[in-house]
């Protein structure tokens, strides 16, 4: 961050400035940072460039650094553009900075200040200038980086312990905020940010698995980005229409809300970048095909009319599903959207066992098969025999005329019980409730 600052120092002194179309923003993980920043006199040229401080910790990373530049987000979508992030923090996956941006590339922080004075990811560095100076000259990035002495130097001066000590200043922001004196929540009915978990009454045990609809069949390296919801909520959402209906005007982002199912389960497989194959080879944006009418339909209104008509629901995948972040939310959406078992070639690891924690089984298909490979178009009822699955650790499938063999990716006796019994939190309620040996 010191680096960062002493580049941007450098640029300003300079005379250079950032493109009109490029965004820009500071995130720390801490007011630790701020305030060293500020006191080695390098704050003020981050915010000459735009890098104001839009808030901490997983800000940028995780979409809530705000809109795109007025008119950029507009000439992105009219030119269907493939636009571009760069940020220091460590969630580059597709569209989760920004819904309309495609592209993220990791770089330290002193990095994204230099590519954001070009404005183009394309650019060489090592040979390219960041631009031109007051006099015409032009400014290379050999010209600009701090030395490591210097660093050193700013280091052992403003990043001290004091730094970082606890602030126990009060914050009237937060001394305001009123709360019930109870051992038990309170649910606010009004509330659009926390509501009471509908996971929590899972009735548990096995799904019946007949006349099963795939509600999105995907291909290799669908991660959790693609899955949980991310960002800002969109206006045309089924989670903008949702918070529009109960008066909100400002929707915040998904990460903001992520305790409010309602709102979580009409993101979830809203990613823009998603490639949901019932509805073509493209980024189906959220969508997909409700088959029994043939209608293209948002995945939460989709799966809403196979749940009213009783029909259970599966994800059909290919290999690494669930890769990249673990985020329970990529569990937990699914299931509230009443998904009970994902078919894939193989999972990430801790994916996987999240899937097991929320009640949703983890289905491996036959060894070196995909579900294409084995004749399916995800468009057939899927009939998945699970009587004994959990004695002999496989289930046969029969899709209309295709059928085969199924295992269950579950690694332990422990991850059957929880899964069984709906998921971890039906789990624990039943075992906490449960009456102990020699009592009534």
């Amino acid at each position: 961050m010191l680096a960062a600052g002493l580049l941007a120092k450098r640029a300003v002194e300079r005379g250079l400035s950032v493109p009109a179309h490029v965004k820009t923003s500071l995130s720390p993980g801490s007011r630790a940072v701020t305030h060293y920043l500020a006191d080695a006199g390098l704050l003020t040229s981050l915010e000459t460039l735009g890098f104001h401080v839009a808030g901490y910790g997983c800000m940028t990373c995780n979409g809530g650094s705000g809109p795109l530049n007025e008119g950029v987000g507009e000439a992105v979508d009219r030119g269907d553009l493939t636009v571009a992030a760069v940020l220091s923090g460590n969630r580059n996956f597709a569209s989760r900075v920004h819904s309309q941006v495609r592209a993220g590339y990791l770089a330290s922080p002193a990095l994204v200040v230099a590519l954001a004075l070009v404005g183009d990811v394309r650019t060489d560095l090592e040979s390219q200038p960041l631009g031109v100076d007051r006099d015409g000259r032009p400014v290379h990035l050999r010209d600009l980086w701090p030395h490591a002495g210097e660093l050193r130097e700013l280091e052992e001066r403003y990043v001290t312990p004091e730094v970082f000590a606890p602030d126990h200043t009060p914050q009237p922001a937060w001394e305001a905020i009123t709360a019930p004196h109870s051992e038990v929540y309170a649910w606010d009915e009004t509330s659009t940010y926390i509501r009471p978990p509908a996971y929590v009454d899972s009735e548990g045990g096995l799904p019946v698995l007949r006349g099963a609809r795939a509600l999105v069949a995907v291909g290799d390296h669908v991660s959790t980005d693609h899955i949980s919801p991310v960002g800002a909520v969109p206006a045309a959402s089924p989670a903008g229409e949702y918070l529009r209906e109960r008066g909100v005007r400002d929707f915040n982002s998904y990460g903001s809300r992520r305790g409010n199912h309602e709102v979580m389960a009409r993101g979830t497989f809203s990613n823009p970048r998603l490639r949901n194959l019932l509805v073509g080879d493209g980024d189906s944006g959220g969508t997909t095909l409700h088959l029994p009418s043939g209608e293209r339909l948002p995945v939460y209104d989709a799966a809403r009319r196979y749940t009213g008509d009783g029909t259970p629901l599966i994800v059909l995948a290919g290999r690494g599903y669930g890769m990249g972040s673990s985020r329970d939310w990529a569990a937990k959406g699914p299931w509230l959207l009443g998904v009970r078992a994902v078919l894939a070639e193989d999972f990430e690891r801790i994916h996987r066992a999240n899937l097991c924690a929320m009640g949703i089984l983890p289905l491996l298909l036959p060894a070196g098969r995909s579900w294409s490979g084995l004749g399916l178009t995800g468009r057939e009822e899927f009939d998945i025999d699970l009587s004994l699955v959990r004695e002999s650790g496989e289930a046969h499938v029969m899709a209309d005329a295709i059928g085969f063999t199924v295992r269950a990716d579950v690694r332990s006796a422990g991850e059957w019980d929880v899964l069984l019994a709906g998921g971890t939190l039906p789990f624990l309620l039943r075992t906490m409730g449960a009456p102990q040996e020699g009592t009534a």
